[in-house]
């Protein structure tokens, strides 16, 4: 009881003045510990503003891992329930959002200077799309790779509601020479010297429609730890691209060479974007779409079935916009696959649930596996892949079950 009344009082307080809460601040809303599993996995559970109990990696910056039976709650991931992730410590506090503007400008006809309700005057646009950080499951590579230990739960599905970023730009206009859409937001680095956090978008890439200026998640305005009161999102892409508190866009007319593009987020240049184990790729090029994925939700690591007692494993599978075709499932260990029941497309870039009836065999252990198959022939590799930052790990996935009497 005592930990549900700090957790309320913690809740109702400003989500404006306590967006960059201090460690002191987080421990009256502690709700437990949870242990991932891999080395040094033991975690924090804070309920942070507008958020329930989430895994924590780091409350400076906040980052927050959605615990993994949240996707088992349905395909679309509530926004309480949504990871975050922070790259710089000073976070926007407080916003006006009448006196908001979004700054467009550089190699434009028409410099503008937008509020957040003439965007909503604009044509307005929905998509179900897929945000996942590039270091989602960092905390299974082996060897091991510096940065966040992540495990699953840095990924989410939302209906993200806004306007296009091609229309935007187009009432300013893109001058000639035009070659990058920089991208700025509102957080930024503690010390002067700390690159602040800004990404570019090729301008064919900014003009595709796709990529959206959004302000509602599932039907609210954004949650304040997911970027209000703007946001980018950039279907098929890693979240890094998905610039929170969004306040800026920079038409220019070279490749953007800020830290996060030339330095940070960049995978080897190679077939599949990984090396051997250990090794340092001779090139890199910024990280971008996706890999296909897949995963059992309805059984974690660990559980317990009753043989002769059918049940029905369920997930969750997803690709960077190509379109799943199939998702098969094996339960001896990989010796043989049967494909699974696909449920609604929301859209391409969403999660799609996958169900298979299973009626357990003899007592013992079990292997669950399940891969995703789409459009272009991608699947998953049944082997990890590795690269030296730790991202786009997308493997076979490996549940252990105890089949019981």
């Amino acid at each position: 009881m005592k930990s549900q009344l700090s957790r309320r009082r913690f809740l109702q307080s400003s989500v404006m003045a306590a967006a960059a809460a201090s460690v002191g601040r987080l421990e009256a809303a502690e709700e437990g510990t949870v242990e991932l599993p891999f080395a040094n996995g033991r975690r924090h559970l804070v309920a942070y503003p507008g958020k329930r109990p989430l895994i924590v990696l780091t409350s400076r910056p906040p980052q927050l891992e959605t615990p993994f039976a949240v996707y088992n709650e349905g395909i679309i991931t509530p926004n309480d329930a949504f990871f975050v992730r922070y790259h710089l410590s000073a976070l926007p506090t407080r916003i006006d959002p009448a006196a908001f503007r979004l700054e467009v400008k550089g190699l434009v006809k028409t410099s503008l200077s937008l509020s957040l309700e003439e965007l909503k005057k604009m044509e307005t646009v929905e998509v179900t799309a897929v945000n996942q950080c590039s270091g989602n499951s960092r905390g299974f590579f082996n060897p091991r790779v510096n940065g966040g230990q992540l495990a699953n739960g840095a990924m989410g599905n939302a209906v993200w509601r806004g306007v296009r970023v091609k229309d935007v730009l187009g009432r300013a206009g893109i001058a000639a020479g035009a070659k990058q859409v920089v991208c700025n937001g509102l957080d930024s680095g503690v010390l002067p010297a700390t690159p602040d956090f800004i990404k570019a978008l090729d301008v064919d890439h900014a003009l595709d429609g796709e990529i959206l200026i959004a302000w509602s998640m599932n039907g609210e305005d954004l949650p304040w730890l997911n970027g209000y009161p703007l946001r980018l999102v950039v279907p098929g892409y890693f979240g890094t691209y998905w610039i929170k508190h969004l306040n800026e866009l920079n038409v220019v007319d070279e490749t953007f060479g800020g830290f996060w593009m030339a330095a940070g987020y960049r995978v080897p240049d190679t077939p599949g974007g990984c090396v051997e184990p250990g090794t340092t790729p001779a090139k890199t090029v910024p990280i971008s779409r996706f890999k296909i994925r897949s995963f059992l939700t309805s059984l974690t690591d660990g559980a317990a079935v009753r043989s002769g007692q059918s049940v029905t494993l369920r997930g969750i599978a997803f690709d960077s916009g190509a379109g799943l075709t199939e998702v098969q499932v094996s339960t001896d260990g990989g010796h043989s696959w049967q494909g699974a029941a696909l449920g609604r497309d929301p859209g391409r870039y969403s999660f799609r649930e996958w169900t298979l009836p299973w009626t357990p065999g003899k007592t013992g252990e079990a292997r669950i596996l399940c891969r995703a198959f789409n459009r272009i022939g991608e699947t998953q590799p049944l082997e990890p892949l590795w690269n030296p930052a730790g991202y786009a790990r997308n493997v076979v996935e490996n549940t252990k079950v105890m089949i019981t009497a």
